[in-house]
């Protein structure tokens, strides 16, 4: 079974390239629209696209004979050029022009082996819009990828591990990890949702149980079709993409999905890739209406007669083979061919400011292809630099300088299909600074090769000289670096979708190694400059702290020397106090004066006993400055007699010791006052 699903897969790959190769469409996910319509049969998908003048292919080959001679469309001119152009010159044994198809065979445009490898250039890029409970992640990858890598980015992006995460939407059913996305045949545009139901959900996550209820609702979409005057009604699950329902009304109403217009969608609805669940539409019915859109060429005639601009080229006429397949005729395709017909400029002429002439330059843009563009910088290219190149290396981008010419017959292309395509916009957007100019005047241009020199260099002022007006417009994306500005890419006009995706996915994977070392120097820069500043303010604190302490100390030492000098001051005080008392007071009486003697025996705090006599006629003041003569004065120490117990201090001093009945002997004790 492993072997039967290689080989078929191995037969679509070269069933896509043999169909691109005759019909000469480019765009890989349209192509693989139109065979998975015919179930991959590669004749009945080329009659549907270029039909035939003589009858139709007939398709009655195998596999078998797919793989060994491809045949396309009879010699249709456009059709035969296109085959030529894509898959180079036949084998002159089965040319296609050689001679005109008859009714019952058709001529065959034989494919060499190179046309079966035009896609393996340039890897087809799809896109992915993954829903997670109340988050999104948009992704775009390479269609050699695996599912198992999806997941992988998921797990960065979510948080999840990639063992829990279960991946659904796929239309085949559940995949493994180890599928490769090309084997799937995956549309451009795809819309995923990650299951994990061995997560608990958290009480945010109460919505995410509504989610998928209304993924498994049935919607009724009533779809007018108003040039048929008929209505359509449908019923889609919630899980249904906005894309998909515009694929199956194509195939009812024979309006390509491009040229469809729709009126009814909710504002909400902004995305083609989002599920009808998520959309906002009505439930259980949501009325619509859709009809084919009318050229821009059409709708407008211009005021002034203008000259067709028909370019022929053999190198670049796959490219812009058919206007029509975009919606929109060869003048529009390409732009007019006198600048007469426009009806302003995309920047004035000789405008003083650069922010005045890019906000003229905004909405004529916008006026001419849309809203849906890239966000352009309103301000100088040094500004632009500035916000893009020198910030903190987290925070830095790429600058897309786009520089914008109305007589190139590439303009009108590049704008509303590249620069205004969904996958383009939104990876400018996220990555990238993106500054646009107009060179279509001779001051605007240079006016903006004097920018460049100043702000690039010289070289980067001469690359742009050498480019041609044919080959504007251009976008040069510009890295900064350590030293000097870096041209990495100068990209032109003539490109598709996908390549311009690649190039600019392949400067950012520069700019992102770039940015990985810059990151990893400013974090070593700062961690030396946080160690400084550590030590600096270690270093200040310990000399604060030393200050303090210093402080202190001599505050200390100041108030030791205060305080030893009121000391000083109070003893002097005492002792002359002391000195004066013990002056004062009269002299000892002799043991045998005839007066009456008082003998007193009075006992210090430490124990020490002081003798003395006194007159029995002496006043208790006189006791009370003898003990303060020895330093105990009467202010800090009462006098005290043994028994009975009595205060002596609290009686009048003026009071005699006999009337004290201190005679004629007594003793006494110190006390010191509380």
């Amino acid at each position: 079974m492993a072997s039967d699903s290689g080989e078929s897969n191995m037969d679509r790959e070269m069933i896509l390239a043999d169909f691109q190769a005759c019909t000469g469409i480019d765009n890989i996910a349209e192509a693989i629209t139109l065979l998975e319509l015919n179930n991959w049969d590669l004749v009945a998908a080329i009659n549907g696209v270029i039909p035939q003048e003589n009858g139709i292919l007939q398709s009655d080959f195998t596999s078998e004979a797919s793989q060994a001679t491809m045949y396309g469309p009879p010699s249709h001119s456009e059709a035969a050029d296109a085959a030529a152009r894509s898959a180079g010159p036949p084998p002159s044994s089965s040319s296609s022009s050689s001679s005109p198809p008859s009714s019952s065979t058709s001529a065959f445009c034989p494919i060499s082996p190179s046309t079966r490898h035009i896609v393996e250039r340039q890897p087809r890029m799809i896109n992915f819009r993954v829903e997670y409970r109340q988050r999104s992640v948009e992704l775009v990858l390479e269609e050699s990828r695996t599912v198992g890598e999806i997941k992988g980015i998921l797990q960065t992006e979510l948080g999840i591990p990639a063992s829990k995460m279960h991946l659904k939407g796929w239309k085949s059913g559940d995949v493994s990890d180890t599928t490769v996305l090309r084997s799937l045949h995956l549309p451009k545009n795809n819309s995923l949702y990650v299951l994990t139901p061995d997560i608990a959900p958290t009480a945010s996550t109460s919505k995410n149980s509504a989610l998928q209820d209304s993924l498994n609702q049935n919607f009724l979409l009533v779809i007018s079709h108003r040039e048929a005057q008929r209505d359509y009604s449908l019923n889609f699950p919630g899980s249904k993409t906005i894309q998909e329902v515009k694929r199956n009304i194509s195939d009812l109403t024979n309006i390509p999905v491009r040229h469809q217009q729709w009126e009814g969608w909710p504002a909400s609805a902004s995305d083609d890739s989002m599920t009808l669940a998520l959309s906002g539409i009505s439930y259980p019915c949501h009325h619509l209406s859709v009809c084919r859109r009318s050229s821009p060429a059409n709708a407008q005639e211009p005021t002034e007669e203008c000259t067709d601009v028909h370019m022929i080229s053999d190198s670049e006429g796959d490219d812009f083979e058919d206007a029509s397949e975009f919606g929109v005729d060869d003048s529009e395709m390409f732009g007019m061919g006198t600048t007469g017909c426009r009806k302003s400029p995309m920047m004035p002429e000789n405008s003083e400011n650069e922010a005045d002439a890019l906000l003229h330059f905004t909405a004529e843009f916008s006026s001419r292809y849309g809203e849906t563009h890239p966000m352009f910088y309103i301000g100088s290219l040094e500004a632009a630099s500035q916000e893009a190149f020198y910030g903190k290396a987290r925070d830095r981008k790429l600058l897309a300088i786009y520089l914008h010419n109305d007589d190139s017959v590439l303009s009108n292309v590049f704008c509303s299909q590249m620069m205004c395509a969904d996958s383009i916009v939104s990876y400018l957007s996220q990555n990238f600074i993106t500054w646009a100019w107009d060179v279509t005047k001779e001051a605007n241009k240079a006016r903006l090769l004097t920018m460049c020199t100043r702000h690039f260099g010289s070289v980067v002022t001469q690359t742009i000289r050498t480019y041609k007006t044919d080959q504007f417009p251009l976008l040069l994306i510009v890295m900064g670096k350590r030293t000097s500005n870096e041209v990495l890419n100068v990209i032109q006009g003539n490109t598709t979708v996908d390549e311009l995706m690649m190039r600019l996915m392949g400067a950012m994977e520069i700019f992102t190694a770039q940015q990985q070392e810059d990151i990893k120097d400013e974090d070593e820069r700062e961690a030396r400059e946080m160690v400084k500043r550590e030590q600096d303010e270690a270093y200040r604190l310990s000399l604060e702290a030393d200050r303090k302490k210093r402080e202190a100390q001599e505050r200390e030492e100041a108030e030791q020397v205060r305080l030893e000098q009121m000391r000083k001051e109070q003893e002097e005080e005492k002792e002359a106090i002391r000195l004066s008392l013990e002056q004062a007071l009269p002299p000892e009486p002799d043991e045998e004066s005839v007066e009456q003697i008082s003998k007193l025996r009075i006992r210090t705090p430490s124990g020490e006993f002081l003798e003395r006599r006194f007159l029995g006629s002496c006043q208790l003041q006189v006791l009370f400055d003898f003990v303060a003569s020895k330093g105990f004065p009467f202010e800090g120490f009462k006098i005290l007699t043994t028994f009975p117990r009595r205060n002596i201090t609290q009686l009048d001093p003026g009071s005699t010791l006999l009337e004290a009945k201190l005679f004629p002997q007594e003793t006494l004790f110190l006390e010191a006052k509380e």
